[in-house]
């Protein structure tokens, strides 16, 4: 078991702790919450009011630059989406439809594409160990210590960017079915960023930076495919080779989802949160907020990952027949297909001027060809019809 650095002045080389099992984790993370909260009985809102005054740190100046990022971000998708992304759309001849989606996937493929390469940055080309060491995120923690720049850039730019968001997912965002999850997943992750901001928490910053890493990359793999979708059907041409990217996109977005989300965020997170933490820092301060966090984070995690099941069960079964998007699911599409089951197209079902106007050939023309309707009585732009008399129009099917 790995143990954090004695204060001696002296560097110890430690050993890195090996990620534990899904076993241990239940066990020893049980073990050390049942035992947090025996020592913690007298613990109450005066003790928790105390705490907090005591280690939050958080300056005006923090909020309004936390409050000017989220409003840029804002203003920068606006301006971005009117010039660029929806000229964008218009230009690929996309379906109307997919084309009003474009704009939201084009946004979070560039941000999170961004802020996860960043965090590849801090967590394999500095110094931190966080990724290959969970637990050294605790070690050295003092009351009122000072984020490191880079970690508090990369904190201002995630918890900015989830303002943002929440604001995004109520008003500019396609609204879906699992939408009311989204807002909760983004609010919980502001509120995890945030405090932990606040606290000068360099463990939880520290741990923070895995998180995103761990769940940026799915939002990647997720708004590219979806791309991809919305690409295979454009100027009225299907096209194979994004239809192959969407599907092997498919694939891998549900491979690492449960891979980074559901195997190394559990034990590489959740232990280190839950176990390790104590062992570092005995007193840590609001343990079982943060750890609550971050397990409502995980059931949502399962949650989403229940539909991406639900959604391969349904292409093995032959249900679906292709990747039409990965996390749609829009409630618009959902009343379209209920309307259309309410209304199908076959004559019989039709009423009796509608079958009549049928017969007349009004609603079935047999003119259209290659997509163009050759009508003769058009004429100079202009046509004329005999049926028209005193500017109003004499139709039986009327």
């Amino acid at each position: 078991m790995g143990r954090p650095p004695q204060a001696d002045g002296n560097i110890s080389v430690m050993a890195v702790e090996p990620m534990p099992g899904y076993a241990d984790l239940i066990t020893r993370s049980c073990s050390a919450l049942l035992r947090a909260f025996n020592e913690c009985r007298g613990c109450g809102f005066e003790l928790s009011k105390r705490t907090l005054l005591e280690n939050a740190i958080l300056t005006w100046s923090d909020v309004l630059l936390f409050v000017v990022c989220a409003l840029g971000w804002t203003v920068l998708r606006l301006a971005l989406s009117a010039y660029i992304f929806r000229p964008l759309g218009h230009w690929c001849a996309l379906q109307p439809k997919d084309a009003s989606k474009m704009p939201e996937s084009v946004w979070k493929l560039l941000f999170y594409t961004a802020s996860w390469s960043y965090s590849v940055y801090l967590l394999f080309f500095t110094q931190y160990t966080f990724f290959h060491d969970p637990p050294s995120a605790f070690y050295g923690w003092k009351q009122g210590m000072a984020v490191p720049t880079d970690i508090a850039v990369a904190y201002l730019i995630q918890g900015s960017f989830y303002g943002h968001a929440i604001y995004a997912t109520l008003h500019m965002d396609t609204w879906r079915k699992d939408s009311a999850v989204m807002l909760l997943h983004h609010v919980i992750t502001l509120a995890l960023i945030a405090f932990s901001y606040a606290f000068r928490y360099h463990l939880f910053t520290n741990v923070g930076i895995l998180v995103l890493f761990l769940h940026d990359v799915n939002d990647i793999q997720l708004e590219f495919t979806k791309l991809n979708v919305y690409l295979k059907n454009r100027a009225g041409v299907y096209h194979l080779f994004n239809d192959l990217v969407s599907n092997l996109g498919c694939v891998s977005f549900g491979t690492t989802w449960f891979w980074c989300r559901l195997y190394w965020f559990p034990l590489k997170v959740l232990y280190a949160t839950c176990v390790s933490s104590l062992q570092s820092v005995p007193n840590i301060p609001f343990y079982f907020f943060f750890n609550t966090l971050l397990f409502a984070l995980t059931l949502m995690n399962i949650y989403w990952f229940l539909y991406i099941v639900l959604f391969v069960v349904k292409v093995l079964t032959g249900q679906m027949t292709e990747v039409n998007d990965v996390r749609e699911y829009d409630i618009e599409d959902s009343k379209e297909t209920a309307l259309h089951k309410k209304q199908p197209d076959r004559p019989h079902h039709n009423s009796w001027k509608e079958r009549t106007c049928l017969k007349n050939g009004t609603a079935k023309d047999k003119r259209l060809k290659n997509g163009i309707v050759k009508d003769k009585r058009l004429k100079n732009g202009i046509v004329k019809d005999k049926r028209l008399k005193n500017g109003i129009m004499k139709d039986k099917c009327l």
